[in-house]
């Protein structure tokens, strides 16, 4: 059995894959986000910590975990580390090819992306999410320019919005993935000069919104992910790596 730690658009591929091998799947997501994943594929909600992972590991009888969270899911990628080790057993992690884009401008944290996204001196459309809202809310108060950030339509993210003091104006609610046509409205909407996202990947939206802000005239600004190591960039290589630990 393989404990699949997911939520991102290709768990229920990855899912898919593996049951084609004729491995017993349970994934394990922090949110109750909507996922289509395969009949004979069990799911569990809820956040867990490494301690957490482990004991479900071992009763579930699990003989490898795999790690296809968000690239940015760095509490996860912590979390699932902790897990195999204390449960021994095997890790491999799935992460999606970065982003490859000649014009965007690169942040190497948020930070960063705040401070080049309020310089260039008109609204900002914020795409990364309810996690990491504090430093762009703190350029739009500084310098006075409007900020949208799209985030969920679900308590945890009202709640982190409201901590940062996010006004319900300044809040465009959604589910992604969005399209070419949504991504232009949401930015003619406000008149951004800018779009902030992270490097997520083709698999996370990211040709639509790149084209969206070509097309109306906004730099497209991306937050550069972790730096990881022994990650696996698609699913027949991970199936593969799987293979000799399943005992096939």
């Amino acid at each position: 059995m393989i404990l699949l730690l997911g939520g991102t658009s290709e768990t229920a591929s990855l899912a898919q894959a593996m049951l084609d091998e004729g491995w017993r799947v349970l994934v394990s997501t922090a949110t109750d986000a909507s996922l289509d994943l395969p009949p004979g594929v069990r799911r569990r909600v809820g956040r867990l910590d490494g301690p957490g992972l482990a004991v479900l590991a071992v009763a579930e009888g699990a003989r490898a975990l795999v790690d296809a969270g968000h690239p940015f899911a760095e509490e996860l990628h912590w979390s699932a580390l902790q897990a195999a080790a204390l449960a021994g057993l095997p890790l491999l992690r799935f992460e999606r090819s970065s982003f490859q884009s000649e014009t965007a401008l690169i942040a190497q944290d948020h930070r960063e992306a705040a401070r080049l996204a309020f310089s260039l001196g008109g609204p900002v459309l914020l795409t990364t999410g309810s996690r990491h809202l504090m430093p762009y809310v703190a350029e739009a108060r500084r310098t006075g320019l409007r900020l949208a950030a799209r985030v969920l339509d679900h308590p945890e993210s009202h709640g982190a919005c409201e901590a940062v003091g996010l006004r319900h104006e300044e809040r465009i609610l959604g589910r992604g993935p969005f399209s070419l046509e949504q991504n232009r409205e949401a930015l003619r909407g406000i008149g951004a000069r800018a779009l902030v996202s992270k490097d997520s990947g083709e698999a996370g939206g990211l040709v639509a919104k790149a084209e969206a802000a070509h097309r109306e005239g906004a730099a497209l600004i991306l937050v550069s992910r972790p730096v990881s190591q022994g990650t696996y960039p698609d699913m027949p290589s991970l199936v593969e790596a799987l293979r000799p630990i399943l005992g096939v």
